[in-house]
């Protein structure tokens, strides 16, 4: 089977818009989390979020601020970063070669953002006055399509949506594009835009949010005994998944080789998860037996890590089940703690992050845990990073609906 390697990162995210200032925050611990800025909050019980810093306008032309949303401009600017960290053009590339390059690229809710602003000019102006780009810019599988158009991308190209296990999910079909042989190179990631009023109404209306509205910098903590729930969060990630011997053939940095992917399902509840744990832990089983990496191999877990009270106590009973005693030997952290929780993009941000550890020898921290849960009694790496040699690392999302996923990915072996 053919192997696979990550060449090119990009990202978007409350911590930054490009792959090395984020990452440098996340190793500091920073705070991504503000109260809302660009729409009044007071009818909610929530009004804080970890939002995205940036003008459209800096990154795309009028006609295409009217057609794209911003979870899919996200995508398209993480792109551009990624394939250029990747030293390509992909666009330049030639029309056969381009017929092996992919896009699987997930969004959770997709183009929120775009159905709200048109449901209003439906109520106040009429129906004559919807734009005609509503519908190809509020479907989910925009994304992947304009992805693929800006970059000339013929090979296969769809979009995965599946909650919070989203962008897992598109990681997982674009590793099984390249080791089957039908891609040589996939763009992937997830991407989504989803704190708008009507989103943050609905995970009010849910009560899964975090209400420490008074201090938004402390609200997203998982692990912690206090933690009243997660902060919702934006952005994207995108990594660029190659072939091995393409890669070096073209003498390509890598970061790190993609080893192993698998989901599984709780078939228990459509948002809670299964208090046993056996759904994650069977992935993450999985995961290693596909990879061919054995529990002990296994240095750091980026933890799914929402900041609710039954997901960080039931994801830490998997991690047990999955690793026996190894789990007492793993550090554990939740990019979540910093970036919120960018729902069918968070796999892909914290694949950014997990790759940036192997790379880099560093894992950032869990930001805010001060008080440990006593049901969470593993090593989350609390406030500081830490400097650790990674030889093979998890990636873990759980998602609604019931949806686990777990990718592993490690250190280059010859």
């Amino acid at each position: 089977m053919r192997r696979v390697v990550i060449t090119g990162l990009g990202t978007v995210n409350p911590l930054g818009n490009d792959v090395e200032t984020s990452f440098r925050r996340m190793v500091a611990g920073e705070n991504g989390v503000v109260p809302i800025p660009n729409f009044d909050t007071s009818g909610y019980t929530t009004h804080i979020a970890a939002k995205v810093q940036w003008t459209p306008e800096d990154h795309f032309r009028a006609p295409d601020l009217r057609k794209l949303d911003p979870f899919t401009m996200w995508a398209l600017m993480a792109t551009r970063e990624a394939q250029a960290d990747a030293g390509l053009t992909l666009k330049d590339a030639s029309e056969d070669e381009r017929e092996r390059f992919g896009c699987i690229i997930a969004t959770g809710i997709g183009g929120i953002t775009g159905i709200e602003e048109q449901f209003h000019v439906l109520l106040e102006k009429g129906p004559r006055r919807i734009s005609p780009h509503f519908i190809p810019r509020i479907m989910a599988n925009a994304v992947a399509g304009q992805v693929a158009i800006e970059n000339g991308l013929l090979g296969t190209a769809f979009t995965t949506s599946s909650a919070c296990a989203s962008a897992g999910h598109a990681i997982g079909m674009a590793l099984r594009s390249i080791q089957s042989g039908e891609s040589d190179l996939v763009v992937t990631g997830g991407a989504e835009s989803a704190t708008t009023p009507l989103g943050l109404s609905g995970f009010c209306a849910a009560k899964a949010l975090s209400t420490r509205n008074d201090e938004p910098e402390r609200a997203s903590r998982p692990f912690d005994v206090d933690r009243d729930g997660f902060v919702m969060g934006e952005g994207c990630g995108i990594l660029l998944f190659e072939e091995l011997e393409r890669a070096r053939a073209r003498g390509a940095k890598i970061y790190a080789e993609v080893k192993g992917y698998a989901s599984t399902d709780d078939a228990f509840h459509i948002t809670a998860p299964k208090e046993d744990g056996a759904g994650p832990a069977r992935a993450m089983s999985r995961a290693l037996r596909d990879a061919g990496v054995d529990p002990t191999e296994v240095d750091y877990v980026n933890a799914h890590g929402t900041s609710t009270k039954y997901n960080d106590a039931i994801e830490t009973r998997a991690i047990k089940t999955a690793f026996g005693d190894h789990a007492r030997k793993l550090a554990i952290s939740s990019t979540k703690s910093m970036v919120g929780h960018l729902l069918g993009a968070s796999s892909a941000i914290e694949l950014v992050a997990t790759t940036m550890s192997i790379s880099q020898g560093v894992v950032h921290p869990t930001r805010n845990l001060e008080n440990p849960d006593p049901e969470c009694d593993l090593d989350y790496v609390p406030r500081e990073a830490r400097d650790l040699r990674v030889r093979n690392a998890l990636s873990n999302s759980l998602g609604f609906g019931g949806h686990n996923v777990s990718i592993c990915i490690g250190q280059l072996a010859d």
